[in-house]
């Protein structure tokens, strides 16, 4: 089990152990510390009580005494007086006992040193209250709070030793002030084998031990509950930290990757760019036609370019791809290895099913390469949460384009007017037990989706089972693109 870290446990009110303080190890004090406290934790100190639980302390205490005084009466109605002891003692001796309850979990300490002194004293004043049940009932809360609610632990243990020593004490009283061992006699005196003084030792002995212990025992298993509590809250909170963490490192690592992407991308333009200047450059003064074609590429290269820069760099973040220098090089994919991905998947046992439907012919060919990329991962991710996280056995991949007008199209209910290209994955399964995952992939997806200005829509399928994640991308207009090339 996870300690406490120094700032929780300074957030608490705990100091910090001091080992100068602690018992020398292997004593039997050593052993009653480690006993009461913990042996990972032995001087985390307990929260105070709120003020709200201070107010029903400081209630629960009239009412306690309110309801003592009640059967005091009801004891002496029936005949259970001491002959000689005025009436009014008992009274004091319960009320007095049961007062200083009501600061029991704000001083627990001191509220246990004032019960085992009113203990002790008020059963001189009252004999007759101190056998009655609201009167240890009282001692043995005081003792209960201690032990449950002591913030110096180093201390506690001192406090046990002497409410021992508060037993013995109250079997000295029995005998001395109240005469207790006469109350079991008979009318034709004793008849058990032991002698009487003895056996009412070991009677009462055996009853305050388990009286004693027994509020002993209670209050170190609220103490222990409440640090196990705080430990438990502790990691809760260490846990969510990291969470965080976690998922704001995913979106960092999915950027960054669009980035390296888009640097493969846009290079393809700038290469081009280069070379047709260089040809401009040597044709211009022979051939202007040829110059003026070579110009005219660099136009459209240089436009595709920086619109392709502007709709994935502008929401990046300013990371450096510092450590990854020596990934691969390799030729990223795009729309036309959709039906390579597919084939993957279909070896691992999920029957996929790849659809294209264009709304003119050639309209995925003339996809930015930018946006054909996030189209593949975002099929990608979804066919690997198929087979990872699905009883499904096939999936359908729909790729398509087209022109929207706003919501008449069937699409996002915030999808604007313009050129589209669209791919939806459906499967048919139910969630696999066991496998849920970090939900990081999918939060890739609507990344990539919002980084180019799209839609999203990722959730079970409204009609029948299965899963279904559908991301629009709208297509930029290379009207003039087309014109500046004619003219």
């Amino acid at each position: 089990m996870p300690t406490l870290s120094s700032t929780q446990s300074a957030a608490a009110g705990a100091e910090p152990a001091d080992p100068s303080s602690m018992p020398p190890r292997g004593s039997w004090t050593s052993r009653l510390f480690t006993w009461l406290n913990d042996a990972e934790e032995p001087l985390w100190e307990r929260p105070g009580p709120t003020r709200a639980q201070q107010r029903r302390d400081i209630l629960g205490t009239v009412v306690f005494i309110m309801v003592a005084l009640g059967m005091t009466v009801a004891t002496k109605s029936f005949g259970l007086v001491i002959e000689g002891e005025q009436s009014w003692r008992g009274y004091v001796a319960v009320a007095g006992m049961i007062a200083p309850l009501a600061v029991r979990r704000r001083y627990p300490m001191i509220t246990l040193l004032i019960s085992s002194a009113l203990f002790l004293g008020l059963a001189y004043v009252s004999p007759e209250a101190s056998v009655q049940l609201p009167f240890q009932t009282a001692y043995f809360a005081a003792i209960y709070a201690a032990v449950a609610w002591a913030r110096d632990r180093r201390w506690l243990w001192i406090a046990v030793a002497l409410v021992l020593l508060e037993m013995a004490a109250w079997i000295v009283i029995s005998f001395t002030i109240s005469n207790a061992v006469a109350m079991f006699y008979g009318t034709d005196g004793p008849t058990g084998p032991l002698d009487p003084v003895l056996a009412y030792v070991l009677y009462t002995a055996v009853i305050n031990l388990a009286y004693f212990g027994g509020a002993i025992l209670v209050g170190r298993a609220s103490w222990r509950g409440a640090l196990q509590r705080a430990r438990l809250a502790d990691q809760a909170e260490r846990i969510h930290a990291q969470a965080d963490e976690l998922a704001r490192r995913a979106v960092v690592d999915e950027r960054l990757r669009i980035a390296r992407e888009l640097h493969d991308v846009v290079a393809h333009h700038v290469s081009v760019i280069g070379v047709q200047a260089g040809a401009a450059r040597r044709v211009l003064t022979r051939s202007p036609e040829v110059a003026e074609g070579a110009l005219r590429t660099i136009e459209g290269a240089s436009r595709d370019a920086v619109g392709e820069m502007r709709a994935l760099l502008g929401v990046l973040r300013s990371e450096t791809d510092a450590g990854r220098s020596g990934d691969s090089r390799a030729p990223e994919p795009g729309l036309a290895d959709l039906d390579d991905l597919a084939e993957q998947h279909r070896r691992q046992g999920l029957r996929v099913t790849l659809t294209r439907v264009e709304a003119a012919p050639g309209d995925l060919d003339r996809v930015p390469p930018a946006l054909g990329l996030s189209v593949y991962r975002c099929v990608q991710e979804s066919l690997t949460n198929v087979v990872r996280h699905s009883t499904a056995g096939s999936a359908s991949v729909t790729l398509r384009t087209g022109s929207s007008g706003g919501t008449a199209d069937g699409g996002p209910t915030d999808s604007p007017a313009g050129a589209f290209v669209e791919v939806e994955v459906l499967d048919d399964g139910q969630p696999r037990g066991g496998t849920s995952g970090t939900g990081y992939g999918l939060r890739g997806v609507s990344e990539r989706v919002s980084l180019h200005g799209g839609q999203a829509e990722i959730g079970p399928r409204l009609t029948g089972t299965g899963w279904r994640v559908r991301a629009r991308f709208h297509l930029r207009d290379t009207t003039t693109n087309t014109e500046s090339e004619t003219r």
